[in-house]
């Protein structure tokens, strides 16, 4: 076996230098002048309806219905600008329409005053004009190609207004886009006991809000959580509805329910000798109560982390389901001897969060002050989850508050993908929150032949962001494939999501505190462990039901590789554009070719904004690996040519090929006959990083990123030691993930000096 390798690259880092070019209309489109007369109509009729209705703000929020998913660059410019902004630094939200998975289209909310509509509605009758007399009533493509130009006039006049030819074009274009225009109307819920309301963000602050509709505190009793977000009740709720539905932008049920299914069976009083703890490395817990009285009580630090209304009648019940998921995390091989990962054992800091059930705006609250308080703690493991579906169009409150808190500090959550608990089930539900965060690592259960159990439930969330990410062995309902895990009743029979996370979070502990990884490599071995070469193959089919993959039970098949096998980690700082090295030095044949297939797994923790809907991750980092060509670029084997000059793909094709605006990026060649590839000369291969940010703001500060490299010799060769030589001789650092090394280090970095 080969010991994944550490290497450490010196990167160039590069600005963007592209133009950006005039726009034009895309291909076989046309915008005519009945077209915009519709345009013009929808305009009308939501300042009509802002007429009618009592208005709480000083501006308008408009939602405007694009044709296509649609990308930062092709949104609208010119109608719905104000002077001296852009409309992009006006959208206050995005979501989906409501169409069949993979027809959707944009959908985005823009807050503008009165003013900017009317304006819009002056240009666009004149650019109507425009066509109607110079285009004979529509404009295609060809109108604005050299060297018939009909913009190459000065300028067109009317009424003694004049519109610029590139306000022209840049009109004619924004209506090419655009299916139509209205005003927010929010879709009514069910009853349920209290909502999570979130307000489209403008000059008035939700107090404010609640003031000018004479809302009484006492009588509703409703709570802040974030600047735009309140916890109401259902009365609340519908009063909200009937006087202001177009200020809410997204409503969520404020009941999450720690996943615990009580169908745990006890086999005995099992209580085995355990030795103290020392300086094993610590995972967090956030649950329902843990039980002391267990063999391994030692081994778990409790802190009960509740209120005082919240202390009475609890019963031992209320302790199964946190002392059960901590068991698994101090001693989870040893009640489990076919799951022992080679990680030993871990202490657990364990918060008992509530009972059984905790709101969600409660819930969120405690994780904040809990995280904020053990920055010494890495890893967090949250085996809890609402029976409720995440929405389509946004990120639930408490996950984007996951989100939030991997962003700022130095933290992973490891969250189950939650269960199906209905008696008949038909069809998948979506993963209930906060199995939603996009930064965490969210884990579904798998039968012991790798086969989704009979409870999962599904992603992807926001209809495209891969969720679950990995899979893990979590028992099922039948008594041969359930799990062990250890109460104050004895050992018990267990399944559910509750019980795979977990086993995840003792190996990323592992690879952050013993291996001493960052966290972002650390979540792209485990990602890229779980894919493998099979993801492309056949993995891919159950996504959203697996994630990437199972991860392997042993972490040696995570830290090493085939003899075959160069697997290799790298990890930067994106600090500009691109951030890009085209000098990795893969070791060739004696026929001066490249006799491998590859993959490489990409992760980061994007900054994110609940409040733009769909449009959720605020940084994107795009991932190339290749032979580098001929003419300095690379040649990427997942054949990635969105950031190159000369090449266009829509928005659409670049987030189902490339994954752009997902903070997970998995790509692989698989190559056919175990043909070996061509060397370009005496190119090397190249490996880059892009960043492009979601709003029209500079980038606002680094963001480091992880990789994982893998690359196997397809007629057996072992080609390690080459590589280590070659890099070596370019100046690059390269260290061997020794296991055992590092385990040494580890134990010795945890001893206490005494001084005399």
């Amino acid at each position: 076996m080969n010991n994944v390798l550490e290497v450490k690259l010196k990167y160039k880092y590069e600005n963007n230098k592209a133009g950006g070019g005039q726009r034009n209309l895309r291909v076989n489109s046309e915008v005519t002048v009945q077209k915009i007369d519709e345009l013009i109509d929808n305009l009308k009729t939501v300042v009509r309806y802002y007429e009618t209705v009592q208005k709480l703000m000083n501006g308008i929020l408009i939602d405007v219905y694009y044709n296509d998913i649609i990308a930062k660059s092709n949104r609208i410019r010119e109608v719905l600008k104000p002077i001296g902004k852009k409309p992009n630094d006006l959208i206050v939200g995005a979501r989906f329409s409501n169409a069949p998975t993979g027809q959707e289209n944009h959908i985005i909310t823009y807050y503008v005053d009165k003013e900017t509509i009317n304006s819009s509605i002056d240009k666009l009758i004149i650019v109507k004009q425009f066509i109607s007399d110079k285009l004979n009533g529509r404009a295609i493509p060809a109108n604005f190609n050299e060297p018939d130009n009909v913009l190459s006039y000065a300028g067109y006049y009317y009424k003694g207004n004049e519109i610029k030819k590139n306000s022209i074009r840049d009109i004619v274009v924004d209506c090419s886009v655009i299916e139509s225009f209205s005003y927010p109307n929010v879709t009514a819920e069910e009853y349920k006991e209290s909502f999570l309301i979130t307000f489209f963000q403008t000059e008035k602050s939700v107090s404010e809000i609640l003031e000018k509709l004479n809302i009484d505190y006492i009588q509703y009793q409703y709570s802040f959580y974030g600047k735009d977000t309140i916890s109401v009740t259902w009365q609340l709720y519908q009063l909200l509805l009937e006087e202001v539905p177009y200020m809410i932008s997204m409503i969520s049920s404020d009941l999450s329910k720690v996943v615990f299914d009580n169908n745990g069976e006890t086999i005995n009083e099992y209580s085995p000798i355990i030795s103290d703890p020392t300086v094993e490395p610590v995972i967090g817990v956030i649950d329902n109560l843990f039980d002391e009285r267990v063999y391994f009580n030692k081994w778990v630090d409790n802190r009960d982390y509740l209120d005082e209304f919240e202390q009475i009648d609890i019963e031992d019940a209320d302790r199964d389901h946190g002392t059960a998921v901590a068991s698994i995390i101090v001693d989870g091989p040893r009640l489990n001897p076919w799951l022992d990962d080679g990680c030993g054992r871990f202490r657990v800091r364990h918060f008992g969060v509530c009972e059984n059930k905790i709101s969600v705006s409660r819930l969120i609250k405690k994780i904040k002050s809990i995280v904020e308080a053990n920055p010494d703690i890495h890893v967090w493991n949250l085996s809890l989850g609402t029976e409720d579906e995440v929405s389509k169009n946004f990120i639930s409150y408490d996950g984007f508050i996951l989100d939030e808190l991997q962003y700022q500090k130095n933290v992973i959550f490891v969250i189950s993908g939650t269960n199906d608990n209905r008696a008949d089930k038909q069809g998948y539900l979506r993963v209930g929150s906060p199995a939603d965060s996009l930064n965490g690592v969210v884990v579904n259960s798998v039968k012991r032949n790798g086969t989704p159990a009979s409870y999962s439930r599904k992603g992807n969330v926001l209809s495209f962001f891969n969720k679950p990410d990995v899979s893990y062995y979590g028992g099922d309902y039948e008594k041969e494939e359930r799990i062990f895990a250890y109460t104050s009743k004895g050992k018990e029979e267990v399944y559910g999501t509750s019980f795979a996370a977990p086993w995840i979070s003792r190996k990323l502990c592992y690879l952050i505190d013993v291996m001493g990884l960052s966290r972002e490599v650390a979540k792209a071995l485990i990602i890229d462990a779980a894919a493998g070469w099979d993801y492309k193959i056949s993995t891919y089919k159950n996504k959203d039901l697996l994630g990437y993959g199972v991860v392997p039970i042993k972490i040696n098949d995570i830290l090493t590789s085939d003899n075959n096998e160069m697997k290799f980690i790298l990890y930067g700082t994106s600090q500009s554009y691109k951030t890009a090295n085209y000098q990795i030095p893969i070791p060739k044949d004696s026929d001066d070719k490249y006799p491998y297939i590859s993959r490489a797994t990409l992760c980061y923790f994007p900054e994110c904004s609940r409040s733009q809907g769909v449009d959720y991750t605020l940084r994107e980092l795009s991932l190339k690996f290749g032979r580098v060509k001929m003419n300095g670029t690379i040649e990427d084997i997942n054949d990635n040519v969105q950031d190159e000059n000369g090449f266009y793909t829509d928005e659409r094709k670049s987030r189902q090929d490339f994954r752009k605006w997902e903070n997970t990026k998995f790509i692989s060649k698989i190559l056919k006959n175990n043909k070996s590839l061509k060397s370009y000369n005496d190119r090397f291969w190249g490996f880059s990083i892009t960043s492009k940010e979601r709003l029209d703001t500079a980038m606002k500060k680094d963001l480091n990123f992880g990789a994982v490299v893998t690359l196997r010799e397809i007629n057996g060769v072992n080609r390690i030691q080459d590589f280590i030589t070659a890099c070596t001789i370019r100046g690059y650092i390269v260290n061997e993930i020794d296991i055992q090394n590092r385990i040494d280090i580890y134990n010795s970095n945890q001893e206490e000096i005494i001084f005399d």
